[in-house]
């Protein structure tokens, strides 16, 4: 994920910038396509909240996994306010950042909500994340683990 990010912050859901570096290091990446004024996208926010608290407040250790959303709001506050409501405790690209329509092209996102599954060199995995979700729940996470080329001792 270095590659993908490189050179940019990030933010987390209280407005702190983070290192992409060094809070993505080692982790599957869901990039998160979505916006509030989107209702597939209210109607499955909650249902990632739930997987991605599962995987990292309720496992021990908790797994390797980190959501950063890339937003399609119509404003700064649009996504400040979606992701005080209604997200996890993940990252964001900050709403300004022009990379966010480069990031739109190379994975070919077309429609949201998308969730793509990335490797740490943005390679991805998937982009049915959210219909994998769905349909098989946290057992899905062990596929895309497989698929990332990471090592990592844990278990679902």
């Amino acid at each position: 994920m270095v590659d993908v990010f490189s050179g940019r912050l990030l933010v987390s859901k209280d407005g702190r910038s983070v290192d992409p570096e060094e809070a993505l290091q080692n982790k599957v990446v869901g990039l998160y396509f979505s916006a509030g004024w989107c209702s597939p996208c209210r109607d499955f926010t909650p249902v990632l909240c739930d997987f991605y608290t599962e995987l990292l407040e309720e496992t021990q250790p908790p797994a390797p996994f980190e959501v950063v959303f890339i937003s399609s709001d119509h404003s700064a506050e649009e996504m400040a306010g979606y992701m005080r409501a209604m997200h996890g405790n993940w990252l964001a690209l900050p709403f300004h950042d022009p990379y966010k329509h480069d990031l739109k092209k190379k994975y070919n996102i077309t429609a949201i909500p998308k969730l793509v599954i990335v490797k740490q060199t943005g390679e991805v995995i998937t982009d049915k994340g959210r219909k994998q979700i769905r349909d098989k729940g946290l057992s899905c996470f062990r596929n895309w683990v497989d698929g990332a080329d990471i090592f990592q001792n844990f278990s679902i």
